[in-house]
């Protein structure tokens, strides 16, 4: 009995809260990663249903060979997510009250999420690998990114000085251009040849002219992010502006290297290790775009 109250007191300690937020977030962009190797490799529909992996058998069978292999350790990584969810939440509900404030809503909608995220992985499944329900999934994905990267700021708290206002009214434009470029990302991918499976459709739609259309906003928002950091680090003299100076500098970097990496897949005919980069580094955007508006528009 005592060692199973050890045990349960280093699982749910309140030390425990930062390493949880942090597995939150790192899963959930982890989660992205082996998604597009799942479709990359041709993989999509290596389990044919849902929620089994074929009408007779939960797990993959032999006969599926290694694409039903790669579709099920996918969904197997569903599981490690929702138990880093319950760690987090039920570490959080043990906290005080005043303690926990600002914690329960996005480690419960964190959990909540998964679920979410499965079903439309799912009826990905069902539909064939429609790019259009493919391209949801990955919006779920973003949202849940976003509520784990709200769960990481709340945790540690940062102190919330003054900001420039030149950078506070940006704020809104950063994450509408940052938006819009995700957004439009998600339907170039649906038109290019990387679909999951050999005789899954794509959307129909002009990749180059969707390619054009997919870097204008990014490249505004790159800009709009240089002016945000050059206002930050200009008023920045007594350092109490590191952080969001910080978090602005990163997010420069992350879009210029998106914009190179799509540059260049655009360029070799959309090679999957490019792709696969490509989908990390917009997972690693919205989180920086969700540490960014904290920073600057968090009370």
């Amino acid at each position: 009995m005592a060692s199973t109250a050890k045990g349960t007191m280093f699982l749910f300690s309140e030390a425990r809260i930062r390493l949880y937020s942090w597995l939150s977030l790192i899963s959930q962009i982890l989660i992205v990663v082996t998604g597009g190797a799942v479709r990359l490799t041709g993989s999509g529909l290596g389990c044919p249903t849902w929620p089994k992996c074929t009408d007779e058998s939960l797990v993959t069978v032999p006969e599926q060979g290694i694409h039903g292999v790669i579709e099920f350790t996918n969904r197997l990584l569903t599981f490690v997510l929702v138990i880093i969810a319950l760690l987090t939440f039920i570490t959080v509900m043990r906290l005080g009250a005043e303690k926990r404030k600002g914690l329960v809503w996005p480690s419960l909608g964190a959990g909540l999420g998964i679920f979410a995220q499965a079903i439309v992985g799912g009826i990905s499944v069902l539909t064939k690998l429609n790019p259009w329900v493919v391209g949801m999934h990955f919006v779920v994905s973003a949202a849940l990114i976003a509520i784990a990267s709200v769960l990481v700021w709340r945790v540690y708290a940062p102190d919330a000085n003054p900001i420039p206002y030149r950078a506070y009214v940006s704020a809104p434009w950063s994450a509408l251009l940052g938006s819009i470029a995700v957004f439009l990302g998600v339907v170039v991918t649906g038109a290019g040849p990387h679909a999951g499976d050999a005789q899954t459709p794509r959307n129909g739609l002009d990749i180059e002219m969707l390619e054009h259309f997919h870097s204008y906003p990014a490249y505004a928002w790159i800009a709009l992010s240089v002016l945000i950091t050059f206002t930050l680090v200009r008023a920045n003299k007594d350092d109490s502006l590191r952080l969001p100076a910080t978090i602005s500098s990163w997010l420069v970097i992350a879009i210029s290297i998106q914009a190179i990496i799509g540059v260049a897949q655009a360029r070799l005919g959309v090679p999957p290790l490019l792709v696969g980069l490509h989908m990390l580094g917009a997972s690693v955007l919205v989180s920086l775009l969700t540490f960014q508006w904290l920073s600057l528009r968090a009370k």
